[in-house]
């Protein structure tokens, strides 16, 4: 039977309403947000979002019915990714919206962060920057999402592995340290720590996701090409 203009306009909305619905939890957006950096499995997942293994595998299953996450099994574990970089894109898309409409998104980030936030590097900047051979790219995330995507150039030095391997990283250029974007502390760490040490150093508020959503190269495996940036990667 032929569906009448309001059935078919009710069809569709539903549709779009799966997506909503299995966005509006916080947990499953920092699950999505996990899984942007990196495949995990759930019991990885759950550990890092704080909850319990049970907990995480329900909110992948709302992910998985909404055709938002994929996985696939590893040896003994079940590995969890994004669908694809739309997903991605739609997680950036939502922070930013939400950065834009709720003045409270700010208050929250100034309550933690305070007055004493290290000042971040718009990407653009970064950009120039890394092209010009001006800087050195530090990715202070755990190795494993270095791995699964990370700005081409850049050094893989985990924030908790930063101290012991200064000496990797020359004092003549400044320093920029990036991880998993806006709202992540671990480049917060690492550049008060380098300049505790006498380096001059800056953090990239933007992280992998961001630069995927720009449509910019990003790199994966152990990739560690020193060439510069370039956009270019297409949407």
């Amino acid at each position: 039977m032929t569906k009448t203009h309001r059935q078919f306009k009710d069809s569709i909305y539903e549709q779009f309403a799966r997506l909503g619905k299995a966005l509006s939890a916080p947990k499953r957006l920092e699950l999505l947000d996990l899984l942007g950096q990196a495949p995990r499995t759930v019991e990885a997942l759950g550990d890092q979002a704080g909850i319990s293994v049970a907990n995480a595998s329900q909110h992948l299953q709302v992910l998985r019915a909404a055709r938002l996450v994929e996985a696939e099994r590893k040896g003994l574990y079940i590995e969890y990714r994004l669908a694809d970089d739309e997903v991605g894109r739609c997680f950036v898309g939502l922070r930013r919206l939400a950065e834009a409409r709720l003045s409270e998104v700010a208050h929250v980030a100034h309550e933690y962060f305070g007055e004493g936030v290290v000042d971040a590097v718009a990407g653009d900047e970064l950009l120039r920057r890394v092209k010009r051979g001006d800087v050195t790219v530090v990715d202070v995330r755990p190795a494993e999402e270095y791995r699964a995507g990370h700005i081409p150039g850049s050094r893989s030095i985990p924030v908790g592995e930063l101290l012991a391997r200064l000496a990797e990283l020359p004092k003549d250029r400044e320093v920029v340290a990036y991880c998993r974007g806006p709202y992540c502390v671990m480049a917060v760490e690492a550049v008060e720590l380098l300049r505790k040490e006498g380096f001059r150093a800056q953090r990239m508020e933007e992280g992998v996701l961001d630069w995927r959503d720009r449509g910019w190269e990003v790199a994966t495996d152990d990739e560690t090409s020193r060439s510069a940036l370039r956009p270019g990667a297409s949407r």
